[in-house]
């Protein structure tokens, strides 16, 4: 009976892990590994890899319409408590920092209570004003797929970061 009990608790620990990671978070160098999950992730890839971004024009960057999208941008870091958490319905976000240091907070969808802001279809995005539960520091070369499940407070932070969101369609 307790090996049975053990086994139990190890499957919904093991089911709790799948359901706080769905995010992806890796450096470029690696981004090979993943490429297979969309159709559109090595043309972003090799596109990021093979342009001098940081130095590029802010802006959007078209890489395939609006399939696949590059926003260049650069910002001031905010405090936690004042970043609300973002879903997204139509779009996959990469964040892939370029320089700075940046923090992504993150909650699963399904535990959000507090919108501030209903689904626009026009800009898809939603946004909440619960605080996040688990955060991902990233530094330059780094990136966090985020998908339309997680939601994500991007920008959290010290000082000037320069990233990429590039938004690939669902």
């Amino acid at each position: 009976m307790a090996v049975c009990k053990i086994r139990h608790i190890f499957v919904v620990q093991w089911l709790n892990i799948i359901k706080i990671w769905k995010m992806i978070v890796s450096n470029l160098k690696n981004s090979s590994r993943i490429e297979s999950l969309h159709p559109l992730f090595r043309t972003l890839f090799e596109y990021v890899k093979s342009h001098d971004l940081l130095h590029a024009d802010l802006g959007r960057i078209d890489i395939a319409g609006d399939n696949l999208y590059i926003n260049n941008v650069a910002a001031d870091g905010v405090s936690a408590d004042k970043q609300p958490l973002e879903v997204h319905r139509a779009y996959i976000d990469v964040h892939i920092l370029l320089e700075g240091a940046e923090r992504i907070g993150w909650k699963p969808l399904e535990d959000v209570t507090e919108e501030i802001k209903s689904y626009s279809e026009e800009g898809d995005c939603a946004l909440y004003s619960d605080r996040a539960t688990t955060y991902i520091d990233l530094r330059p070369g780094e990136y966090v797929i985020v998908y339309p499940e997680d939601t994500h407070a991007p920008l959290i932070g010290q000082g000037k970061i320069r990233k990429l969101i590039a938004k690939v369609k669902l």
